[in-house]
């Protein structure tokens, strides 16, 4: 039945029911103040679901540092179904919820293993999920379930969410939204004659619809348990409170009049968010309290308790807790300690213990921060900060409180919490700490002004801790300094009295590190080159590298060395360890959960992809870069990473709509300014460049490649000056940044830098020198995994030839540099190469929409896998989606393309299919 004054609200949910009634997911994020009507309209979901399975969970303010229990909540009633999904996604679940021990679970395997896990139940019958104070959720379980709602497609499942306004949650931005309002006077005086039947003065009535304002919990509930008199005298009194409180006050009175150990038992199962009744009975026989204790309860609309014990409204746990003194409190908290199983769930165990504790503890204390390596098992770098947090506030020592605040915001940064991580360096700089702590608690706050404002502010920070370091840890030092270093490459313009040359002689002067060898290898050999230039630190850094790939790095080395490991690898021209290290680095930020580390890791594997040929993944990354600034606040590094693949596909529009967004992002961020000026400027150049605009590729590439100190994209915008000024009439540059580039190319001896100084400088070469070097620089690449270049050596290599008059030998060339750039969907370089062939006199079939129905972005590189021999579950694993929908998409692109069998795939998208954003 639709609830009153709600048409479009239930019009739209009986929308979202039917949708996954016929096969299709949905998604909906109801927000509204409290008492506005989420909850009902979530129950309406629940009753008008014919057919369809229910699944509930509701979030807890209390338990908001619990990591996935809320995910827990939902999932519980499906963990039979857990044998059924994969290994490792079982694996990684079934530890997330403690039902198994492990490593720290990959955080996006476990969303996958959620997407499977409901995809699953789902083949019996639809499912309905519904979350109420989805605001409340512990945040591992709201970014989890943000992940999985934007990535249900073809399955019969539905995601209903509830959050409370006004709310600073940002993990389900982006999703489709429905904002409750309040209801009209109409419905809301129909409303109010449901509770107060009879008659009631006209000018009192007028005042309770006005002063509740159209909130539909307040219309229902305030009236109850007043007297006439209060009645007559409408609600505006002169102490009155603010509306969200007066309808907490209405059940706070519904609690206070139920009988004193009632009360209690309903404290207890506020206390306890899960819902377990065994749980429930055992602690309240603890306090000796009678089973009959909940009948008033229930009796009063207020409670339920079945197989699980759910309240009547979020609004009702909450008042019942608020009614309750803090020392009944903290006695309940008591008893659900002592009724956990310490064994299966010493987590909780230990977080109701810190609830129950008023003073400083040191054995509570100890105990949570024991339990912040289990936490952290389950839910990452972030569960083990919360409990190390409340270790730090019950801590009675200051100085040992002092270490365990600097080690709660130091988990706080890693998990991407940057101002609770400041928050808790303030509170450690207020207890006494040693020279060694300082130091530790400077270089924590330059990391995390590093990781969420700019390089360039947090450069002077690093410095200081470095220096302040030196004599005390040499570690520690060596870490800081690689900091620095790595900061000051971010940055083209450092901050007043910094130099590039200064912190990497302060860095060779500093003692080295301690074992392994490699850190100290990478480090002094970044720091030589930047002192005496690249051919003279290459070598040590090409050393280190090796050794980086092939012996074992542990996790919190990884998570320090390894992107400056990878990004060092791109810069010396190793693809191999380029290729290992990003991809080591993406693996492990996702399985520790380390939100600081994993949108630069990200952008890292973007970079190799791209080069790989693999567009494809490169969306699918830059699609989770996304997600993870969404999660953080923090988009600029997402702004970032679009930015790389958007100038290769030939789209003038949305690489300068790429460019302009992180512009705009990065004046949130001074310091980043000069950094947003090379990249887009190499955008633009590799852009104007595939389009044939040589003088526009020229202007930008000349600009992009004015620091060639900071590496990247500086060499790589080298690269696109030596074509543009080929091409433009400029030989003298273009000879000269050929010059620059083997310079480079000779001290890495990588076939990838060999390869490509070979194709520069043929470009600047005439007659059998240029022939052979063309030759080398295919036979050079080709022996590579870097189809980009490759294809582009081809399509450079014909269009030479095509002007020396050697058409068939040209069209040879041509063919190749079509075919994979077509392939690998780099537009407007592919473009060229079309116009290049019909030149030669060759009929070619152009890629066009009247002649192949353009494929999706994600069709293609589902095709594309599935044509190389991938199943789908396979396949979803790979590109974080449902095997369901895997096969929704494969059935889309055979009718595009007119095929009938995964065989066929491959050899038609040989041919070129348009791939459209």
């Amino acid at each position: 039945m639709p609830l009153r004054g709600r048409q479009v609200e239930c019009e739209t949910l009986d929308q979202l029911v039917a949708r996954v009634q016929s096969g299709h997911s949905s998604v909906l994020v109801l927000r509204g103040e409290v008492g506005i009507g989420k909850t009902a309209l979530l129950d309406y979901v629940r009753g008008s679901a014919d057919g369809c399975r229910i699944a509930r969970a509701v979030g807890v303010e209390s338990e908001m540092e619990l990591a996935f229990g809320g995910l827990h909540q939902l999932c519980a009633p499906f963990l039979d179904h857990l044998g059924r999904l994969p290994a490792p996604q079982r694996d990684a679940l079934g530890t997330a919820f403690g039902l198994s021990t492990g490593s720290p679970p990959d955080r996006f395997l476990v969303g996958l293993a959620v997407l499977s896990l409901l995809a699953e139940v789902a083949e019996k019958e639809p499912l309905i999920c519904v979350v109420d104070d989805a605001q409340w959720l512990d945040k591992v379980s709201a970014q989890t379930l943000a992940f999985v709602a934007r990535r249900l497609l073809a399955e019969r499942v539905g995601l209903v969410l509830a959050v409370r306004e006004p709310s600073l949650e940002c993990e389900l931005a982006g999703l489709p939204q429905l904002t409750v309002g309040r209801l009209s006077d109409s419905d809301a005086r129909a409303l109010l004659a449901s509770v107060i039947p009879g008659r009631l003065d006209e000018r009192v009535r007028n005042r309770i619809v006005a002063e509740t304002q159209g909130n539909p919990l307040a219309l229902l509930e305030l009236p109850r348990g007043l007297t006439p008199a209060e009645l007559a005298g409408g609600f505006g009194r002169l102490d009155a409170s603010p509306l969200a409180s007066q309808i907490e006050q209405s059940f706070l009175r519904r609690v206070q009049a139920l009988p004193s150990e009632t009360q209690q038992l309903l404290l207890i199962a506020a206390a306890e968010p899960v819902g377990d009744v065994s749980l429930l009975a055992r602690a309240a026989e603890l306090l000796g309290i009678e089973a009959s204790a909940a009948s008033p309860a229930e009796a009063a609309g207020l409670i339920t308790i079945a197989t699980r014990v759910r309240f009547r409204h979020p609004v009702v746990r909450s008042a019942a807790y608020r009614v309750a003194a803090t020392e009944a409190r903290q006695q309940v908290h008591r008893a659900l300690a002592d009724a956990t199983d310490p064994d299966t769930d010493p987590d909780r165990r230990a977080w109701h213990l810190a609830n129950a504790t008023a003073d400083a503890d040191e054995t509570v204390a100890a105990e949570l921060e024991r339990c912040a390596g289990r936490a952290q098992a389950r839910g990452g770098v972030a569960a083990a900060a919360a409990f190390l947090e409340r270790a730090a506030e019950l801590t009675p020592d200051p100085a040992v409180r002092g270490a365990r605040a600097l080690a709660a915001a130091r988990s706080k940064y890693q998990a991407g919490g940057y101002d609770t991580a400041r928050e808790l360096l303030d509170a450690a700089g207020l207890s006494p700490m040693d020279e060694h702590q300082l130091a530790q608690a400077d270089l924590l706050r330059g990391r995390i002004t590093f990781a969420s404002k700019s390089a360039g502010s947090a450069l002077p920070l690093l410095l200081e801790a470095a220096k302040r370091l030196e004599p005390l840890d040499a570690g520690l030092a060596q870490e800081t300094y690689r900091d620095a270093l790595n900061a000051a490459l971010i940055v083209d313009r450092l901050p007043s009295g910094v130099q590039l040359q200064d912190i990497a002689r302060a860095t060779l002067a500093a003692p080295p590190g301690p074992p392994p060898e490699r850190n100290d290898l990478l480090l002094r050999g970044l720091a030589v080159m930047t002192v005496d230039g690249f051919a003279a630190g290459t070598p040590m850094v090409l050393q280190a590298l090796e050794a980086f790939c092939t012996e074992e790095v542990s996790r919190e080395e990884g998570l320090g060395w390894l992107p400056l490991a990878a990004r060092m690898a791109f810069n010396v021209w190793d693809f191999h360890s380029s290729t290992v290290l990003s991809t080591r680095l993406v693996d492990l930020a996702r399985e520790t959960g380390a939100l600081s580390v994993l949108p630069s890791a990200l952008l890292q594997l973007v970079s190799n992809r791209v080069l790989a040929g693999e567009l494809d993944h490169a969306d699918a990354l830059i699609a989770e870069a996304q997600t993870i600034g969404e999660a953080t606040s923090s988009r600029y590094l997402a702004h970032y990473v679009s930015m790389v693949t958007e100038p290769w596909k030939g789209q003038e529009d949305a690489t300068l709509q790429a460019i302009d967004a992180m512009t705009r992002d990065a004046d949130l961020h001074q310091g980043r300014q000069d950094k947003v000026l090379s990249s887009s400027q190499w955008a633009k150049a590799v852009l104007y460049n595939g389009l044939g605009r040589y003088e526009e590729a020229y202007a930008a590439a000349q600009r992009g490649a004015e620091n060639l100190q900071e590496l990247g994209l500086a060499i790589r915008s080298m690269v696109e000056l030596v074509e543009a000024a080929a091409r433009s009439g400029r030989p003298a540059r273009a000879a000269a940044a050929a010059r620059q580039l083997d310079g480079m190319a000779q001290a890495s001896g990588t076939d990838w830098a060999l390869g490509t100084s070979a194709m520069v400088r043929a470009q600047v070469s005439e007659g059998p020198a240029a022939e052979a070097l063309y030759q080398e620089a295919i036979e050079r690449l080709g022996r590579t995994k870097i189809q980009l270049t490759y294809a582009r050596s081809r399509l450079l290599y014909g269009e030479w030839l095509r002007r020396e008059n050697r058409r068939v030998d040209a069209r040879e060339q041509l063919r190749i540099a079509y075919k994979v750039l077509s392939r690998i969907g780099i537009e407007g370089f592919t473009e060229r190469a079309w116009h290049e062939l019909r030149a030669t006199g060759a009929t070619v079939r152009k890629r066009t929409l009247e002649m192949r129905t353009a494929l999706t972005a994600q069709e293609a590189q589902i095709a594309r896998l599935a044509g190389g021999g991938m199943t789908n579950p396979q396949i979803g694993a790979q590109l974080f989606i449902s095997p369901h929908t895997v096969e929704w998409h494969l059935r889309k692109v055979f009718a595009k393309l007119g095929v009938a069998s995964r065989k066929q795939l491959s050899s038609t998208l040989l041919e070129g299919t348009v791939v459209t954003a």
